[in-house]
């Protein structure tokens, strides 16, 4: 079927389109624009990757090698790896069976529960790190590590995994057991295979999530490889050995990337035919009721209401002077304006990427969406290290400016808007712009008209976890703010590392408040996302 629109008396050219998808719509500055601007922040992005290649050459192979295969980088790898192997397991077994319960069971208050296990991601793991030593000063070694990384990563599995429950046809579930299957053959059988893509994408986020994370393990006394570049940029500033940690950070990055991508598999799990999707069978719990129950608070208390409560504690414990309001209000504008800003550039800069690949996919659009989810991938402290040195070398006069530091925070956070636009771009029928542009309207104007605005939503939700991210982020900052700069989270740092534990709570307590309404968005486009 062809249809064809044109206004009367418009001397511009027909558009047509066809069943199977015709002719796009002219982009507002044209295809070549847009690509050569997604050409642009694709070879930007690949900075911290270039930075990570040329160090390592610049040091030579003798030394690279000498410095690579030596005791203190094997203690460091065997940390690391104990860490992945004993969190990441963890995490998938809370996060799957709390969305299991919460999904597909009769537990009481499930809603409730829904969202209460979403809650600890809004709390930093390095606050979490400083309440559980408040709570035990003695806390340290891999086993603490352990339980405090578990605690604050298990809801990136928990999410994506409700998520793909929640919109699962149970028609399959159903079908099993009326062939005689119980409901733990059901779970493992037939359930379990259709979580694949959410729990490997859980458990790579996890696994990212140990590798960058600094603060939470510096305040335990636990070496990672982060926690030792840190120490030898502190020491020795943009020493040798510390770029050759860096060099195989990222490599344990991309294999943890590789790994990813290999273990979805081929396997689609889709609804297809005509009418309405089943709803859901909750399986009784019974006797398991009250376990249940027990489990699930007992997680929420560890992970989310002892953080909170210590956080409250050190901040009545330091009264009204805790709030001095030459410290307090600067650190919270500085925040307010780095993560309002980086949020607005992350989001524009997204754009010409999600436009390509919604509009004009093609291999072009996903190696370059690629190189993107390749470099934020990355840990903080490297994109940092990568823009202290380039910066000084290249642009001497940028370094340690505003502006080095938001783009430092749109390199790492770029797919968080990147996702939300593509599934903003996607609600946002081609048709309805190019009817727009054969009625006459110039391809700028029908962009602002009808793409933007359906698209809209979608941006300022993606530019919302943007904002959540650069509120929380710390090593980056530590790197790249400029000097006199005061954020909730370096200056957080900087008292807690003081052993100021009064002093450091309000900034731990706002960070907490601010991420709390970030994280419930999160929450609820997650769902969104598993139902297109």
């Amino acid at each position: 079927m062809t249809v064809r629109l044109s206004a009367p008396g418009s001397q511009r050219p027909e558009s047509t389109t066809t069943a199977g998808g015709g002719k796009r719509p002219r982009p507002p500055f044209g295809v070549s624009t847009v690509s050569l601007l997604a050409v642009l922040i694709a070879l930007f992005s690949l900075v911290p990757l270039g930075y990570v290649v040329y160090m390592t050459a610049a040091t030579g192979w003798d030394t690279a090698v000498e410095l690579i295969v030596r005791p203190r980088v094997g203690e460091l790898l065997l940390n690391t790896i104990m860490l992945m192997v004993l969190t990441v397991p963890l995490c998938l077994v809370l996060g799957v069976g709390g969305a299991w319960l919460v999904e597909r069971t009769n537990l009481r208050g499930h809603r409730w529960w829904a969202v209460a296990l979403a809650a600890p991601l809004a709390i930093p793991a390095f606050v979490n790190s400083y309440s559980w030593v408040s709570a035990v000063p003695s806390l340290e070694g891999v086993w603490s590590g352990v339980l405090i990384a578990t605690l604050s990563y298990f809801p990136l599995v928990y999410i994506p995994a409700a998520a793909t429950l929640g919109r699962l046809d149970p028609a399959i579930e159903q079908s099993a057991a009326s062939m005689g299957l119980g409901p733990w053959a059901v779970f493992f059988r037939v359930v379990l295979p259709q979580l694949r893509i959410a729990m490997t994408g859980g458990a790579l986020l996890v696994a990212l999530h140990l590798l960058a994370e600094y603060g939470a393990f510096a305040m335990i006394r636990f070496d990672t490889f982060t926690t030792a570049i840190m120490v030898q940029f502190q020491s020795t500033f943009n020493g040798t050995a510390g770029n050759m940690l860096a060099s195989v950070l990222v490599l344990l990055c991309l294999i943890l990337l590789l790994a990813e991508v290999k273990s979805r598999g081929t396997a689609r799990y889709a609804r297809i035919g005509s009418g309405a999707q089943a709803k859901a069978t909750r399986t009784p719990l019974g006797h398991y009721q009250a376990p249940a129950q027990l489990g699930l608070l007992s997680l929420t208390v560890l992970a989310f209401g002892l953080p909170v409560w210590f956080v409250l504690r050190w901040t009545v414990a330091g009264g009204p002077e805790v709030w001095a309001a030459d410290e307090f209000v600067p650190a919270l504008l500085q925040t307010l304006m780095y993560g309002a800003a980086g949020a607005a550039v992350t989001t524009v800069v997204a754009f010409p990427l999600a436009y390509l690949a919604v509009r004009h996919p093609s291999w072009f659009s996903k190696m370059l969406e690629l190189a993107n989810y390749v470099t934020s991938s990355m840990p903080g402290i490297v994109v940092g290290l990568a823009f202290v040195t380039v910066s000084i070398r290249a642009i001497p006069g940028v370094y340690q400016t505003a502006g080095v530091l938001i783009a430092a925070y749109v390199l790492l956070f770029v797919p968080r808007a990147l996702v939300n636009l593509r599934s903003g771009l996607a609600q946002a029928p081609k048709e309805l712009d190019e009817a727009a542009q054969s009625l006459g309207k110039a391809p700028l104007v029908s962009f602002f008209k009808v793409t933007l605005r359906l698209t809209a939503p979608a941006a300022a939700g993606g530019a919302a976890l943007v904002f959540l991210a650069i509120v929380n982020e710390l090593t980056a900052t530590l790197l790249l703010s400029p000097n006199g700069t005061r954020t909730l989270a370096t200056e957080f740092w900087s008292k807690s590392s003081e052993i100021d534990y009064t002093g450091a709570a309000p900034y731990a307590l706002l960070m907490i408040l601010l991420s709390a309404p970030m994280t419930y968005l999160l929450f609820q486009q997650s769902k969104k996302v598993a139902g297109q």
